[in-house]
């Protein structure tokens, strides 16, 4: 009988696990619905008397998502205005979804990410992830690591899906 060789351990491949860059810090979906008179119209005077009532240190340090899940028509000052208030506390905050929020964290990272230890390698993209990894993150570093990778894939080493191939 012949030896098992693991020919994974023994390849020059690179995991890069997207769950590695994930953001440490507590995300808070902001939905403003309820500072709206029946929760549809926005009184520019009483929203700004529930800005300046509103508690905002509770957001100190967080990832702030704003939305309304109404079907109010919020005019851009509104979010403008919110910001005001946000900017001293939070972490970060956009007007959206909470996966809007996780995309435009990793968009940052990414952009500033080295990947020149990943020039000239066999690069495999981890897929399954623990965290609320976005679509877009994966979309961003398989454009960044096209750039200098001699492949990139994505998966696990023992079952991986090709996607780019440098000539």
């Amino acid at each position: 009988m012949s030896e098992i060789v693991n020919r994974v351990a023994q390849s020059k491949l690179v995991t890069f696990n997207l769950e590695d860059y994930y953001p440490k810090g507590e995300r808070v979906l902001l939905d403003i619905k309820d500072w709206l008179y029946e929760d549809i119209i926005l009184r520019e005077k009483e929203f700004r008397q529930y800005l300046e009532d509103h508690d905002w240190s509770q957001y100190q340090d967080k990832y702030i998502a704003l939305t309304c899940s109404s079907d109010a028509i919020i005019p851009g000052w509104a979010y403008m205005l919110i910001g005001t208030k946000l900017q001293p506390y939070c972490k970060r905050m956009v007007v959206g979804e909470l996966e809007m929020l996780e995309s435009s964290l990793y968009q940052d990272i990414l952009e500033n990410l080295d990947v020149s230890e990943y020039e000239g390698k066999p690069v495999i993209v981890k897929g399954c992830s623990n965290k609320p990894v976005p679509p877009n993150a994966y979309l961003w570093v398989t454009a960044k690591l096209q750039k200098v990778a001699r492949s990139v894939m994505y998966g696990e080493a023992c079952s991986s899906v090709p996607l780019f191939k440098a000539k």
